[in-house]
């Protein structure tokens, strides 16, 4: 039995596709450590695994403190969480012995605690993945037309911030590719490579194993009962994006007093009671289990969130992807090659134009076809079985070399 130091300080997005992930390892001997912030204690606690916390909210600072324009401030944002996240970890894990460390390919302090540690580190990739030449191309378009006045007290702040680091720490950091996408010998991406933008691209560390998808067991009063042979529209805009009361407004008024069953997820933050009078055909909960409803659903409206996404193409649904921030734009590109849905912006979003989208999907086969085909190839990739076999044959070469 190894023992595994996993780290990971995101949010809903990056903590649940590690779910089944360590269900899976757990079952298998291992025994896991994991480090989270306070609010996914609970949940990962009830996979097995001996949970451990950080301030999430100095944490949050920290990183925002770095800056927000441009990709380089958050870079160093993720540097500036290191006096935040190390300390914290080697205080709680002292005299303690680990056999490997997973840590999340984008959290900053990962590929640090790793070094520090000397163990052999696994990345788990809950977004797309991101070689380094497309990352410096980014980093370089995202400054071509700013001065250097601006510019350089960024670049001057990364490279005093990964000296202090090297000096405090003794980690050595290369280039912001490494802070920001944490490579590491093994990367475990929860997406396929024909649904990863230019997934011939990436080297053999990386593998693709698909969606990590599994029983969350939330608690929940949903009663499935009432969508049961009835296909519903489904309309979430996921855990961080969802304060929308003017969409969730627009949503009644296209499909309000149609023949249509509507479910609707508006979020934890918002007043359901602040929507107004709610159309009998719809659903409205500011919590709905997710992958249960998918599974009875003929259309679903979404930003296009990774784990949305997958999850509504695992099951075969068509997607009209509403795009909110992050690599939601990516994402909701993605979908609309492979012919499994529409994308739509929600600056320029009209009753009419939410109505014509899902005629559209409704109508023409070819969006559930290319759904289905999509989520036959999900299925096959093995999701949180196949990315524990593919951590458990890494960790056991180690042992032999």
């Amino acid at each position: 039995m190894a023992r595994v130091l996993f780290i990971n300080a995101g949010s809903e997005g990056h903590i649940n596709p590690t779910i089944g992930v360590v269900q899976e390892l757990i079952a298998r001997g291992e025994e896991v450590v994991y480090f989270c912030v306070e609010d996914y204690r609970e949940r990962m606690e009830r996979t097995g695994a001996e949970v451990r916390t950080i301030n999430g909210l100095k944490f949050i600072q920290a990183f925002i403190s770095g800056g927000r324009r441009y990709p380089l401030e958050r870079v160093n944002g993720l540097l500036l969480t290191a006096d935040i996240v190390i300390p914290t970890v080697l205080e709680q894990i002292e005299g303690e012995h680990f056999d490997y460390i997973i840590h999340d390919s984008m959290f900053g302090c990962g590929r640090m605690i790793a070094q520090i540690l000397q163990l052999p580190a696994i990345s788990s990739c809950t977004s797309f993945a991101q070689c380094e030449a497309d990352f410096n191309d980014m980093l370089e378009r995202s400054w071509r037309d700013v001065s250097s006045e601006v510019i350089n007290p960024i670049k001057e702040q990364f490279l005093g911030l990964t000296e202090a680091l090297k000096e405090t720490y003794g980690v050595d950091i290369n280039s912001p590719y490494e802070v920001f996408c944490n490579p590491a010998p093994l990367t475990v991406v929860y997406t396929t490579r024909t649904f990863q933008p230019d997934g011939e691209a990436f080297d053999s560390s990386y593998h693709f194993v698909g969606p990590s998808i599994s029983s969350r067991a939330e608690k929940d009063n949903f009663d499935l009962s009432m969508i049961e042979g009835r296909e519903p529209i489904y309309i979430s805009l996921g855990t961080v994006f969802n304060m929308a009361n003017d969409f969730y407004k627009l949503c009644f008024d296209a499909l309000g007093r149609t023949e249509h069953m509507v479910v609707m997820s508006v979020g934890s933050r918002t007043q359901i009671a602040e929507l107004g009078d709610i159309p009998s055909n719809f659903i409205v909960r500011n919590y709905v289990p997710q992958t249960e409803v998918l599974q009875h659903a003929k259309l679903f409206i979404t930003h296009g969130g990774m784990n949305s996404t997958h999850e509504g193409l695992y099951y075969g649904v068509p997607l009209i992807v509403i795009p909110q921030g992050a690599d939601q734009p990516i994402i909701a590109g993605r979908v609309a090659n492979i012919g499994a849905g529409i994308q739509l912006q929600m600056q320029e979003l009209t009753v009419d134009k939410l109505r014509d989208a899902i005629d559209q999907i409704l109508n023409q086969t070819s969006y559930r076809d290319a759904a289905e085909e999509m989520g036959e190839t999900l299925h096959q990739a093995g999701g949180y079985k196949q990315a524990a076999d593919e951590i458990v044959a890494y960790t056991k070469l180690n042992e032999r070399i």
